[in-house]
């Protein structure tokens, strides 16, 4: 049947519509709830095998008349969507529409997917309903949007969502779509808390380059991802506060963080498939708290330069798969040593953190397995790390023994003569006392066969040279030819030291010879300005003085040239 005005009676619902929708437009019109349940609780449930008939079914096209059509509610009223136990018939579109009123359905059943990309809400409440799918993306809330224990068969998009408060999806159950994605939340913003505790998850989990403005809480969730390589992808995630990858009381309270009563069964978070937290900012914490991760060989626990106050990684050893921390800055590292994977299955390369805060007994031998488990090859990054920590922290005798470790780490991948070598260049008084040895070793050795030499020598003087023994002419050539040697050296040595002299020597009379005529030159540059001097004024040129040094032998070139006269000797007149 077509709709195509809002009603026939203004005072009323439409006339067209059948006695189950009338009923829900009346209640609409009052703001109460519309409530079409049977009081069986196997037939209320709406995700169980019983079908629902007509007295429980309204149409989605009605639905949307009255969030988008906006009828005026009654007198002293405020309008609203209150629907429990209703099954809607096909698909619920308001995409791109603004609902002022405010949504809650409470147990009810839908045939198609709900579309609300790009719709403005206030609140919107879905509260265990089953939902084919939720298509949401840009879609936009004022206030809250509320998705606990519904399940949604063919996965929820919530891309570039905009929740103005809360996201809370508590036990909600989400099965995969086509992609392999059960909630695709890329570029969400959450302005307050998302809280997804006891989440069922079969299929992929994305919360790529989302914003939580507060918390965000998988307490106890089951993310199960046979169907992709992760099964958490939110890497460049920004959190406010703390991600709590923790357990949760089945049936407690559902508020985040409360303590469950005792004798409450206690459900951890398990995840099974790969995690990706890359490039990630936490405001507060990452807690992993007894979490449990099940990896092939090829999946990681990937937290590859993540900013975080505290890292609580107390969750269960993963028997398989990595855990990568290259790059990540962190504060405090809450952790305990049956949480760390084995040799070959860590990567801390870059790793950088402030203190350590072990949880239970974790001696440093432990950490120093810890520390060696990191790598296959050597690394000195997480030696240096971990020394340097231990440093700050007053322990500096447990820094040093990680710095022999991380030389004998080091010694392991070098050829046998190299790393005995290496060991005598790392301990320096072991090496002295090892020389010491050595060199005594070898004067005693020395003086005994030079002695025993000797003694041959005295006994067989009287023998020739083809009768000495072979091992005493031996010693003997080997002490000659030592001496020979030693003294070539020292003859050397003295011819070095002499010609560096001679050298120094002539280097001083060469300096003692030029100040000398450079005196001269100084001399014979202030007489002849005299001279200067006198011929202006008509004064014949100054005779020389017997101590001019101009006038000394060995005066050279610097000597003033003689006077042109006469051949006796007279000299010429000015």
């Amino acid at each position: 049947m077509a709709i195509e005005t809002a009603g026939d009676n203004d005072d009323g619902p439409p006339t067209w519509l059948n006695e189950v929708e009338a009923g829900m437009w009346r209640a609409f019109s009052n703001g109460s709830v519309y409530d079409l349940r049977m009081g069986d609780h196997a037939v209320d449930d709406p995700h169980g095998e019983h079908p629902w008939g007509p007295e429980r079914t309204v149409r989605a096209r009605v639905v949307c008349l009255l969030l988008l059509g906006d009828p005026p509610p009654l007198a002293g009223r405020v309008a609203s969507l209150k629907l429990t136990g209703v099954q809607i018939s096909g698909s619920l579109d308001l995409a791109g529409g603004t609902v002022k009123q405010y949504v809650e359905l409470h147990g009810c059943r839908f045939e198609r997917e709900i579309l609300l990309s790009e719709t403005r809400f206030q609140t919107v409440r879905l509260v265990n309903c089953s939902v084919p799918r939720l298509e949401a993306a840009r879609v936009r809330t004022e206030g809250d949007l509320h998705l606990p224990r519904c399940r949604f068969h063919n996965g929820v998009r919530l891309t570039d969502a905009h929740i103005g408060t809360d996201l809370l999806m508590n036990q909600a159950i989400v099965y995969r779509d086509r992609s392999g994605r059960s909630i695709a939340a890329d570029g969400m913003t959450v302005g307050q808390d998302l809280q997804a505790e006891l989440l069922e998850s079969h299929g992929e989990l994305s919360l790529r380059s989302a914003t939580i403005g507060v918390s965000l809480s998988l307490r106890g969730a089951q993310l199960v991802s046979p169907y992709t390589r992760l099964a958490l992808n939110a890497p460049q995630l920004t959190v406010g506060r703390t991600l709590y990858l923790t357990p949760a009381g089945v049936g407690a309270s559902m508020l985040s963080g409360a303590t469950p009563a005792r004798g409450t069964r206690i459900q951890r978070f398990e995840c099974l498939g790969g995690v990706r937290l890359d490039d990630g900012r936490f405001g507060d914490a990452v807690d992993l708290e007894r979490a449990r991760f099940t990896f092939t060989e090829e999946q990681e626990l990937s937290l590859r330069r993540i900013q975080v106050p505290e890292l609580r990684f107390l969750g269960e050893m993963p028997q398989r798969g990595k855990v990568v921390l290259s790059g990540a800055r962190v504060g405090n590292l809450v952790d305990r040593a049956t949480a760390w994977p084995g040799p070959g299955c860590l990567h801390m390369g870059g790793f950088v953190y402030e203190n350590l805060v072990p949880q239970g007994p974790f001696p440093l031998a432990e950490r120093l397995e810890w520390v060696a488990a990191a790598t296959t090859e050597y690394d000195p990054d997480p030696y240096e790390r971990l020394a340097a920590v231990l440093r700050t922290c007053g322990e500096g005798a447990d820094a040093r023994r990680v710095q022999r470790a991380q030389q004998r780490r080091l010694r392991a991948d070098l050829p046998w003569p190299r790393r005995a070598w290496h060991a005598l260049q790392i301990a320096p008084a072991v090496s002295v006392v090892l020389w010491a040895m050595i060199v005594s070793a070898l004067l005693v050795v020395a003086w005994l066969c030079t002695r025993a030499a000797l003694q041959d020598i005295s006994k067989g003087a009287e023998l020739g040279p083809p009768d000495a023994p072979p091992v005493v002419v031996g010693i003997v050539s080997m002490i000659t030819a030592s001496g020979v040697l030693i003294g070539g050296i020292l003859n050397g040595l003295a011819k070095f030291v002499r010609a560096r002299g001679q050298n120094a020597s002539d280097i001083v009379q060469a300096r003692g010879r030029a100040d000398a005529d450079l005196i001269r030159a100084q001399a014979e540059l202030r007489k002849a300005e005299a001279d200067i001097v006198r011929a202006r004024a008509g004064l014949p040129p100054a005779e020389p003085s017997p101590s001019d040094p101009s006038l000394t032998p060995g005066a050279g070139l610097l000597a003033p040239p003689a006077l042109s006269g006469s051949e006796d000797g007279t000299p010429s007149p000015p």
